[in-house]
């Protein structure tokens, strides 16, 4: 079978990993990613958003399934245009797709359908409305753009807002440069807990859950500094967490299961990867958001430790006959190098050198970000350059085989030493006890 991989981070590294050994693997990406160009047998560079231009090339390869990794092709109805051409696709609809794209189409789902795990929220697009709102409201609020913002968008009253008329700032400024590709913005109230992903894959009905992971959004270490599209993430042996107990990640599987319902009543229906962000909090599981794909990192966490054949799971997601599948019984702890100054200035086009054979001795694996190879020589963007991976038998293992693996990347890089490691893990237990018992 010919796959398409759409997508050039390292999300799609690890989707072009788990399936090049049971398919001919195609590459449509916008950088020279020297991990998938080793993976695949032809590749492309170009935008992902000239949705014409992908499509053209899938028909003159002749694939017959596309896997779409990011979610700005999605908005844009990548999916629509290939299925239109006869190539089925591992991807939403840009209607379904909406379950990331507009979040107040998702919050809004929530009320109709009586979906729990939902939170108080107000839509607006009239910047003194949006004030009255945060005056009215009792508690800190989370401020998002309606749109897509690279996971860099979001700000919390009490964390990167002082106080309201902060909030109220940071509104006019969504509203005034229509941030997110809308004039118009979303205030959640803040919830207080532990965050953790579950994904899943589904196929219009069915949804399979994996086992969950915990990423770590902020740029420095201590959970400090300002939100980024993930500097690394940890799943336990158990396919739980530390602090997430098996109730909860049912509870959680639940909530999206009745989204994927609500979903198909709604616009049709959904099938590919459904990403849960969910906060646990005193009363039980919410959902924060929705991703209509993959996480990044969160992929890389699951995808290494699967079982079951990939590429039969992504061909029961089209056929509508989506099965149980098995993951490797192991903790993995996932750590992105990024350039100095990320995510406000990070450096570019500096030469990064890769030790991949000492990286594989020592345990890990490599997945290639926003990094663009000429000739010989790999180069930073101004955004995340790779992900460093391990797995062992407990996250302390597998954080150490992935500490010991940052010493064969040289470069003007940086990266969170703490995550995975035994202190913030038992800051976050501690934090869900504290919780529980207050």
């Amino acid at each position: 079978m010919k796959i398409l991989v759409v997508g050039t981070g390292a999300r799609e590294h690890a989707i072009c990993q788990a399936v090049h050994e049971d398919a001919e693997l195609y590459s449509y990406m916008s950088n020279q990613n020297p991990g998938i160009t080793k993976l695949a047998k032809e590749y492309y560079i170009g935008s992902e958003m000239e949705l014409e231009s992908v499509r053209d090339k899938a028909t003159a390869w002749g694939v017959d399934l596309a896997i779409i990794g990011p979610e700005s092709p999605l908005e844009e109805g990548i999916v629509d245009l290939l299925q239109e051409t006869g190539i089925d696709c591992v991807g939403p609809t840009q209607a379904a797709a909406r379950i990331e794209t507009d979040k107040a189409f998702m919050r809004k789902l929530f009320v109709d359908h009586r979906i729990g795990g939902s939170v108080a929220y107000g839509v607006f697009d009239n910047v003194e409305e949006a004030g009255n709102f945060i005056d009215d409201f009792e508690k800190d609020l989370v401020v998002k753009p309606i749109g897509l913002t690279g996971g860099k968008g979001v700000k919390i009253m009490g964390e990167h807002l002082e106080d309201g008329a902060d909030a109220k700032q940071y509104v006019r400024e969504i509203i005034d440069n229509k941030i997110g590709g809308h004039a118009s913005v979303v205030l959640e109230e803040r919830l207080v807990g532990e965050e953790y992903t579950i994904q899943a894959l589904v196929d219009g009905s069915h949804v399979m859950p994996m086992p969950a992971a915990q990423d770590h959004p902020h740029a420095y270490e201590g959970d400090q500094g300002p939100i980024t599209g993930g500097m690394g993430s940890y799943s336990d042996i158990d396919g739980l967490l530390p602090f997430l107990d098996e109730k909860s990640y049912h509870d959680s599987v639940k909530i999206m299961e009745d989204t994927v319902k609500a979903v198909k009543k709604e616009v049709g229906p959904y099938k590919g990867v459904l990403y849960g962000q969910f906060m646990l909090c005193r009363e039980g599981p919410r959902l924060v958001e929705y991703n209509a794909r993959f996480g990044d990192p969160e992929a890389m966490n699951v995808l290494p430790l699967l079982k079951t054949s990939f590429m039969e799971l992504c061909q029961q997601v089209v056929d509508g006959n989506l099965k149980k599948a098995t993951f490797e019984p192991k903790a993995t702890v996932c750590k992105y190098l990024v350039p100095n100054g990320y995510p406000d200035s990070g450096k570019a086009n500096s030469v990064i050198k890769v030790d991949e054979e000492k990286i594989n001795a020592a345990g890990a694996m490599v997945y290639y970000a926003a990094v663009n190879q000429e000739n010989e020589h790999i180069y930073t963007s101004s955004s995340r350059a790779l992900a460093l991976v391990a797995a062992g038998e407990t996250i302390a293992e597998a954080e150490e085989i992935c500490e010991q693996a940052t010493n064969y990347v040289d470069g003007d890089l940086y990266h969170r030493r703490d995550v995975g490691t035994e202190a913030l893990i038992q800051k976050r237990i501690k934090h869900m006890q504290e919780l529980l018992s207050s």
